[in-house]
């Protein structure tokens, strides 16, 4: 099977293979992404994202099926002919800037909240539509990047179910659209898909000699949770680390209590009818664009002398507005430790050091809130995506989470994808228990042990002070 697997930083086709003790894949194409300013909007390169999707797809030669997943919240607009109104906006695009108190003047936030489950994000798909404004009135379909690509692969339009919880427009509970809402804030309720289920065949690829496209958890969360390695009976927390961490609990059914609410987590749809109850901590973002700053491409060398300087002399809020839109994060970074009373990284080891420890302090806060908010015991953390290829930043979280960290897999979010395709070509993956014994057979999984080291309740304080 071909797994598109697509990121806000780069997007990759692996080649993948199922069969009985048998997982494995094999990267064929790799390619940048990222926000393309123009003008004063930032928006996605979507159609340069098709044109690779499809050469990776070719690349991996003759495949039993495609599955395509990336980051969630962005889409395409089409008009009455099924054609695309303009590049997709990027959600890091200011154009949502107020656009959430303008939204809550006629839904309040407890509502939304009661409905979706979600997360209040300025960038949220809701908040998004609502700044469309008049540009509503020539859509007829809103499709996500996942569904529009596989629109343009099948001409069959939907929406898969993880994906669309990510929305603010689905209702958690009943697992629809949630058109009353929609209807509230001025979103037309045309605009809104049929929905589709993980593991639904979308329609057959003409440009690919008939190969069938079949849906699958096309958020990349929903599909690296999948993929998590946990034994049955486990209690864990996941972190799906990569630009964004999210970090949280599955969970059977959505958890709406008003604690939930006022800590700000989020109850997206997950694979096989789950709740992924988790919270996005800003994730490595900070530290790629601190790169990107540096323009230095030396991680592996910053990392290993990151890990020589001293630990939490200093953390910042890594989930503070600040750190949202591209920029110069050390210049930001330094104005939030010289705002909190503390010394400002004095070189480029200390403040990636400064990075790491923060975005541990996040894991920490968010893993322990989850526990609390649902009355379960977290005895381990299982940390997938691109973030279990950094040892400091695994052991980092294992120290202030103060339980095992087991790191991997890297490729976690398209071994979920050519899982849920694999059931859906006949394979015996009969449920997420069978899927992830299967990842715990044949993927490589690194534990790292608390330390001990390092005062973490008082680096979480400083925060709070």
């Amino acid at each position: 099977m071909a797994a598109v697997d697509l990121g806000a930083s780069s997007g990759r086709v692996m080649a993948g293979t199922v069969g009985p003790s048998t997982l494995s894949l094999a990267e064929v194409r790799r390619f940048p992404n990222g926000g393309v300013r123009a003008g004063p909007a930032l928006y996605w390169d979507v159609l340069g994202l098709y044109r690779e999707t499809l050469a990776g797809i070719r690349d991996a030669g003759a495949v039993d099926g495609v599955g395509i997943d990336s980051w969630a919240v962005d889409y395409g607009l089409l008009d009455a002919r099924g054609a695309l109104l303009g590049n997709p906006f990027c959600y890091r695009d200011p154009r949502t800037d107020g656009v959430a108190e303008k939204v809550a003047a006629s839904v309040s936030a407890r509502e939304l909240y009661d409905v979706t489950g979600l997360q209040q994000l300025p960038f949220n798909t809701l908040y998004q539509l609502v700044a469309e404004g008049d540009r509503l009135e020539a859509a007829s379909a809103l499709l996500l990047i996942p569904d529009l690509l596989n629109y343009w692969l099948t001409g069959s339009i939907g929406a898969e179910r993880t994906n669309a919880s990510t929305t603010q427009l689905y209702d958690v509970r009943s697992r629809e659209w949630a058109h009353p809402l929609a209807s509230r804030v001025g979103i037309p309720s045309r605009l809104l898909p049929p929905l589709r289920d993980p593991g639904t065949v979308v329609g057959t690829a003409s440009e690919l000699s008939g190969v069938p496209v079949i849906a699958v958890g096309s958020h990349d969360t929903a599909s690296a949770v999948v993929a998590v390695p946990a034994s049955p009976g486990e209690n864990f927390a996941y972190i799906s680390s990569g630009t964004w961490s999210l970090a949280g609990l599955e969970l059977p059914a959505p958890e709406l209590s008003d604690a939930a609410l006022a800590a700000n987590f989020t109850n997206e749809g997950g694979v096989d009818g789950t709740i992924r109850f988790l919270r996005n901590v800003m994730g490595l973002w900070v530290l790629s664009e601190t790169l990107r700053t540096w323009s230095s491409p030396d991680l592996p060398g910053l990392l290993t002398a990151a890990a020589s300087s001293p630990a939490l002399a200093a953390v910042v809020d890594i989930d503070a507005p600040e750190f949202l839109p591209p920029g110069d994060m050390p210049a930001r970074i330094a104005a939030a430790c010289t705002a909190t009373g503390q010394p400002v990284p004095a070189d480029r080891p200390a403040m990636v050091r400064c990075i790491i420890d923060s975005l541990a302090v996040a894991h920490r806060r968010t893993i322990r809130e989850a526990a609390q908010l649902t009355g379960r015991v977290v005895d381990a953390v299982h940390l997938v995506g691109g973030g279990a290829r950094n040892e400091l930043l695994c052991q980092s979280t294992a120290d202030a989470c103060g339980v095992p960290v087991l790191a991997g897999p890297v490729e976690a979010a398209a071994l979920g994808n050519v899982l849920v395709q694999a059931r859906a070509l006949g394979e015996d993956l009969p449920d997420l228990a069978a899927m992830r014994a299967l990842v715990r057979e044949t993927q490589e999984i690194r534990r790292y042990e608390p330390s001990g080291q390092g005062d973490w309740d008082a680096a979480e304080a400083r925060l709070r002070g």
